[in-house]
């Protein structure tokens, strides 16, 4: 299952917590998880700093568990609303030839 991650900053949070050590953390372990196939796609928002993901996984639980092990998530400076998506059935129901007996 396709999970969309959208990054949300927790309030009181600011730019001085965000430590150069602590971002390449987060960079190489969210390269790891791409790598593993885990974050399909990585983008930031074009209109505020913010990460949005493509996660394949099984269920929702698992993309929280996944995206806990970010550096940013564990220390509370990030997190993520996550949203499940399926494909769009619209073309099926329009398109495919009814079944003939």
């Amino acid at each position: 299952m396709k999970i969309l991650a959208i990054e949300h900053d927790p309030p009181a949070v600011t730019g001085e917590q965000f430590t150069e050590p602590l971002l390449k953390a987060e960079a190489q372990r969210a390269w790891e998880l791409h790598q593993a196939g885990l974050i399909r796609e990585l983008y930031f928002r074009a209109d505020r700093h913010e990460a949005v993901l493509i996660l394949e996984c099984a269920h929702v639980d698992e993309a929280r568990s996944i995206l806990d092990t970010l550096p940013l998530v564990r220390e509370k400076l990030i997190g993520f609303e996550l949203i499940p998506l399926i494909a769009y059935p619209g073309f099926a129901r329009l398109f495919a030839e009814p079944h003939r007996s």
